[in-house]
């Protein structure tokens, strides 16, 4: 693990508001605050979720706030009632095996009112929130009708950038009006614009952001990707107020997504031999075990595949898999970590603005396998974040993983070390 020298100055530290904290240590509440907030759930109290932020020495949350959704620019009623993807055949829920997906529902949330309930929470907490969209990535396919899906996808592609900055300009104003502009890190159009349905960033995303800054000029505005063009970062042009990229080392697990086929959908034959000895025994096939209904694969990234795979992955073979193979793929993933967040910092730089890892490490994996949250894991998080701090970071999650809908949270003596190297930075 690289030595943790001192970190390097911050960059764009003068494009920064004064009254931010001038480093954040970020955990990642995506859409999850308004999708897993039923009773009993993670977020279903508000005060609470950021009072447990504050106890594992986090500065700032990063959300979806929906705006297509909340600020009433597409007429939609932001009150939801969310189901999840869906129960299956056996009475559980579809995606009980993933990150993210796992979400029961059975309940209603007037999502504008919970997200400034939730930002007043914040505030009082000290914390600073990145708002950001996740509307055209999955957002939707968690509630319990397609309206709000059907909504958005009614809007033309090459017009939703521009629909995004109206819905942002509104929203912002109704932000400001309740007194809660100070919580607000920066926003972003919309998360991972080049693995979402949206056009390519240069088909109108820079216009919309311009002229959302011109509404906003008091706001850090940009947009974040999912895998930045690290060879390329000039292909993104100018105008990007924070450098909010993801970086992901994927590494041994993409050797093993594509031995098994997992994130792939209509495959004949699947799941194909390698998948089915990390199955559990008891796995139905995927004709028996269903799937959610369709709409939902229109609203979101993932396959009917994945949700089969994980839901009924053993994650101790998982596991073993990956530990096995990882000294094959050791090297590259820390070289691609460096790499990728040289070459950010670099353009943050050239740039003149704060660049931020609003996401990483390794990837996505099943939500009881423990491989990234075990040492390994834990090692290459560390080794990132340093990095990242020596690179000049203004931000940093400790890992993608580490939020209340993970298992992660419970380790909360590694979080707090963690995040003290960000915040003592």
């Amino acid at each position: 693990m690289p030595p943790a020298t001192t970190p390097s100055t911050l960059l764009g530290a003068d494009r920064i508001p004064p009254h931010l904290r001038r480093r954040l240590a970020i955990t990642l509440w995506d859409f999850s605050w308004y999708t897993r907030a039923g009773e009993g759930e993670p977020f279903a109290d508000p005060e609470a979720a950021c009072a447990e932020a504050v106890e594992r020495g986090y500065t700032a949350l990063r959300i979806c706030a929906a705006p297509l959704l909340t600020s009433g620019v597409l007429g939609l009623d932001p009150r939801v009632a969310f189901s999840g993807l869906g129960t299956a055949p056996d009475g559980g829920v579809y995606g009980r095996g993933t990150r993210w997906y796992d979400a029961p529902g059975g309940y209603a949330l007037d999502v504008r009112e919970r997200l400034l309930e939730l930002l007043a929470a914040a505030r009082r907490h000290g914390l600073v929130v990145v708002l950001s969209s996740w509307e055209y990535q999955q957002s939707s396919a968690f509630a319990a009708d397609e309206r709000w899906w059907r909504a958005m996808d009614a809007v033309p592609v090459a017009q939703r950038y521009d629909v995004l900055a109206d819905a942002w300009d509104r929203l912002l104003v109704d932000v400001r009006s309740a007194g809660l502009d100070v919580v607000v890190a920066f926003v972003e159009l919309h998360n991972e614009v080049d693995f979402s349905l949206v056009p390519a960033w240069d088909e109108g995303g820079a216009a919309a952001l311009a002229r959302l800054r011109g509404r906003h000029p008091q706001h850090l505005v940009t947009a974040s990707w999912g895998k930045p063009p690290h060879l390329d970062m000039a292909s993104l042009g100018t105008g990007l107020d924070v450098a909010q990229h993801h970086v992901y080392a994927y590494g041994v697990l993409d050797a093993l997504q594509a031995r098994i086929d997992i994130r792939a959908e209509g495959t004949e034959g699947f799941p194909n031999a390698a998948l089915r000895a990390l199955l559990r025994d008891d796995a139905p096939t995927p004709e028996a075990y269903g799937r959610p209904e369709p709409w939902r694969f229109e609203a979101t990234v993932i396959t009917g595949q994945m949700v089969h795979g994980y839901d009924w992955i053993d994650p101790d073979r998982w596991d073993l898999w990956l530990y096995e193979h990882y000294g094959e793929h050791r090297r590259a993933m820390e070289e691609a970590i460096d790499a990728r967040l040289g070459a950010v910092a670099a353009w943050a730089r050239r740039q003149g603005v704060p660049f931020v890892v609003g996401e990483g490490w390794i990837g996505y994996t099943p939500l009881h396998g423990t491989f990234e949250e075990g040492p390994v894991g834990r090692a290459l998080a560390e080794r990132g974040v340093r990095r990242a701090l020596r690179l000049g970071a203004w931000g940093v999650v400790p890992t993608s993983n580490a939020a209340p809908h993970h298992p992660l949270w419970a380790d909360v003596a590694w979080q707090r070390r963690v995040n003290a190297l960000v915040t003592s930075a």
